[in-house]
């Protein structure tokens, strides 16, 4: 089950759940007064197994939606065994070093001189791997792991100025041994 099966499952349940709750209302409307202290306990009781089950859907989803957390942390370096210093300036790129291997995880120091930048590594196909924001005085910490060798470009996905077009860089991923 992908990650989009996942949020419109959980989508559909909330909107199940909404619509149940408007139905329960229309059917109360136009019923008799009747006693007003067994009425006034039985709403509270829906609304308490209400409360309850939507507490365990919304436990649920979150979880199963952040288990797998996809970002490392921020406030160190990583370990990886490779490391690329990548500096963002309108309106260019500087990569350190600008080879890696692939089948080996990459940590990518990303920040900026200047403006915010979006730092986006695009595959030999054109096909958009990873990306991350550059920002001035602060280092983004983005971690990947290159399957494939080949000529990899960075582009800066967000408007820099009149120069952001062609801020691009380009850097080679090495077969990895026995590849």
């Amino acid at each position: 089950m992908t990650n989009q099966d996942v949020i419109l499952t959980v989508w559909l349940v909330g909107a199940a759940l909404i619509t149940l709750g408007f139905i329960f209302v229309i059917m109360q409307v136009g019923k008799p007064a009747g006693d007003a202290a067994a009425r006034m306990h039985a709403s509270h009781t829906w609304q308490a197994r209400l409360f309850a089950l939507m507490a365990v859907a919304f436990i649920v989803g979150t979880w199963a939606t952040l288990r797998h957390f996809p970002i490392p942390a921020q406030g160190r370096a990583l370990g990886a065994p490779q490391t690329v210093q990548a500096v963002g300036r309108m309106w260019s790129w500087e990569l350190k070093p600008d080879k890696v291997n692939a089948a080996s995880a990459v940590e990518f120091r990303v920040t900026s001189d200047d403006v915010n930048h979006g730092f986006a590594i695009y595959a030999p196909s054109g096909r958009i791997v990873t990306q991350t924001q550059a920002m001035p005085g602060y280092t983004n910490h983005l971690l990947y792991t290159f399957d494939e060798p080949g000529i990899y470009t960075v582009q800066c996905i967000e408007y820099c100025g009149v120069g952001h077009g062609p801020m691009t860089a380009t850097f080679e991923v090495l077969a990895a041994k026995g590849q």
